[in-house]
């Protein structure tokens, strides 16, 4: 599903040249959960934005489903973002004064999606992530692993493939970080694909695979059980 080769990305800021990614090369199959994880500065979120088309590699190859996106336009990468891939966020992103179901209906919205489908899936969502009661609530209503549930109800709103989360149980206590653990876990089970940058060793133990950066490449790549 997801595959990159050589992937390099610099960023150019003033006089200054920074090299975040340095030949990447990464095989992601369909429905695999992987980890990444590495120091601060490794590279980990610029490789997230890369695999989500949130930005496009400065060299090197990536195909995304067979698609060569490295190429893609900004129009095209925005397709892909919002039919291919749900973004899982630390801060969550959520409208403040936007209720559950109203933040989970915008992905909905901006694909065109009927009223009455929307509700369909945003009631459905809500269950399954469960905060069915909790639809009216606003994000001040909210605890932050309740927060977190909906910002993953939003991402799975367009029925993406892929799930990619950054360091999504980063604000949250132990006991609300495992409820999204064991979301994440759930959706795997159902077949999604799942790549998420954490810290957190709750997350990397239960996943297929772990990779490891360092300094912008990939250090090592193996299971919980090679740890």
């Amino acid at each position: 599903m997801i595959i990159m080769h050589d992937i390099i990305k610099t960023y150019i800021t003033g006089q200054v040249t920074f090299q975040a990614l340095r030949g990447i090369n990464l095989h992601i199959k369909k429905g695999e959960f992987v980890a990444i994880v590495g120091p601060s500065g490794s590279g980990k979120s610029t490789l997230m934005n890369i695999a989500g088309c949130l930005d496009i590699p400065t060299r090197g190859s990536y195909l995304l489903d067979g698609k060569q996106v490295s190429a893609f336009n900004s129009n095209q990468l925005a397709e892909i973002r919002n039919k291919k891939v749900g973004f899982v966020f630390q801060a969550f992103n959520l409208l403040p004064y936007a209720t559950a179901y109203e933040n989970v209906e915008v992905p909905l919205l901006f694909a065109g999606v009927n009223r009455r489908k929307r509700k369909e899936r945003i009631t459905r969502l809500l269950g399954q992530v469960g905060l069915a009661e909790k639809a009216a609530n606003k994000p001040t209503e909210m605890s932050g692993g309740e927060m977190q549930r909906v910002a993953i109800a939003r991402a799975l709103a367009n029925e993406p493939d892929i799930i990619l989360a950054d360091e999504p149980t980063g604000n949250l206590d132990s006991k609300s970080g495992q409820q999204i653990v064991n979301i994440f876990h759930e959706l795997w089970k159902m077949g999604k694909t799942v790549l998420i940058i954490t810290h957190d060793s709750n997350i990397a133990g239960r996943v297929e695979r772990i990779i490891q950066l360092k300094d912008g490449q990939i250090e090592n790549s193996h299971s919980p059980a090679a740890v």
